[in-house]
């Protein structure tokens, strides 16, 4: 319903911005601009569909190993022990335990296909435990801001973005993406812990917590004090060993565990062929509304205004063409990507408005979709402090890839 509102208010805003550069600015190409923009766009929409399918089916193929390896069951087991120390309302033998555990998991990995049938089965569960059925418990709320944090491990798609748009080397935001989704998570987290009373000192929790902020914290430090070509170097080996290795890992993970590694990649990329040819109108939609919206000039008023309330306060405009993505990911996450993709077509894959609006997409999850299906799901009216937190989570993971862009990309 968002995404409906947004894709026809992008058309009307056109219009209207086209007819008064008519009529104002005597300007009798306008339309003709917008139409060829709209065909261009619809082109090149299916251009880049087309070239999802190979590496999507690769990462697909990955994925279902790892699936069928028990890697997802793997970090459940490794996670549990948090989750019930987050979710103390929650009985210790509650079914949603093991169900919020393989949705998280899930989603680290980038299985999301796995993860929101999971989450879904976790809500069902913790709303037979609510007293109130049309007001939202404190342990959906818990999951359902972790789950807009978006912390993801592998983030598949941003990186098969970046290769359709081609970019040198995709996986070159692999690890600001991570960083920067690291401070979304926790601060939502800290967020809900605060209005829920959650005691975060607790040792198991400052056991996962400060193990994880101190690797983080040690990260930035290095990177902070190293020189661009050794962020370069590090970073760009880092993110191949990681992943490749992580590949590898699920292939043990598959023999050790008798899968058929090949059969299992297969079924994957055969779903990752379906997943590509499946978005190829959404993705050709966003990708022309967000073309007229361009074409039109609305997108440079945007940006001329932003530009000039950076200059007020003294910030560099560098972020300025990739803040348009980070203001829609919270709406409309099909919104977001068509605006990183447009970003990475103007101003190149490997600019610095192209890695930034990258690292935007990856550092949060669309938070009103989520409370929408999940909420939706188990008909939750009154969502009390969800959307605070959810939207505090997508402002720190704004605020954190920023910082991140500039010590990684600057």
């Amino acid at each position: 319903m968002v995404l409906n509102y947004i894709w026809t208010a992008f058309f009307l805003i056109a219009f209207i911005a086209a007819l008064l550069k008519l009529l104002l600015a005597g300007d009798v190409n306008v339309f003709s601009n917008i139409i060829r923009a709209a065909f261009d766009a619809s082109a090149n929409g299916f251009t880049i569909a087309l070239g999802l399918t190979g590496v999507l089916s690769l990462w697909m193929g990955v994925m279902k190993i790892g699936e069928q390896g028990g890697a997802t069951r793997l970090l459940s087991r490794l996670l549990a022990p948090l989750f019930r120390r987050l979710f103390p309302e929650l009985p210790p033998d509650s079914p949603a335990h093991g169900a919020i555990a393989l949705n998280l998991a899930a989603n680290m990995l980038g299985l999301d296909n796995a993860a929101t049938p999971a989450g879904l089965k976790a809500m069902q569960e913790m709303q037979a435990l609510n007293p109130d059925k049309s007001r939202a418990s404190n342990a959906q709320i818990m999951l359902l801001v972790l789950n807009t944090s978006g912390l993801t491990l592998v983030p598949v798609s941003i990186m098969v973005y970046r290769a359709a748009c081609g970019a040198a080397n995709p996986a070159d935001v692999f690890l600001p993406i991570l960083l920067a989704t690291y401070f979304s998570t926790l601060v939502g987290l800290v967020a809900v812990s605060l209005y829920q009373r959650v005691n975060l000192l607790h040792p198991v929790v400052l056991a996962y917590l400060g193990g994880a902020t101190l690797l983080v914290a040690a990260a930035l430090c290095y990177f902070s004090g190293a020189t661009r070509d050794t962020v370069e170097t590090v970073s760009s080996l880092s993110s191949g060993l990681i992943l490749f290795l992580l590949i590898v890992a699920f292939i043990l993970a598959g023999i050790r565990r008798r899968v058929n590694v090949y059969d299992a990649f297969i079924d994957g990329a055969k779903e990752g062929f379906a997943i590509a040819v499946k978005i190829i109108p959404y993705l050709v939609a966003i990708l022309v509304a967000i073309a007229v919206f361009r074409a039109a000039g609305c997108m440079e008023i945007i940006e001329n205004a932003l530009a000039h309330l950076c200059d007020r306060a003294g910030w560099s405009a560098d972020v300025i063409p990739a803040l348009p993505a980070a203001l829609m990911k919270p709406l409309s996450g099909s919104g977001a990507r068509g605006l990183m993709i447009d970003v990475m077509n103007t101003h190149g894959a490997d600019s610095f408005a192209g890695r930034l609006a990258s690292i935007f997409q990856g550092a949060t999850d669309t938070t009103f979709y989520i409370i929408a299906v999940y909420f939706g799901s188990v008909n939750i009216k009154r969502v009390r402090h969800a959307i605070p937190c959810g939207l505090l989570a997508d402002l720190a993971g704004i605020l954190a890839a920023i910082f991140i862009a500039y010590l990684f990309f600057a």
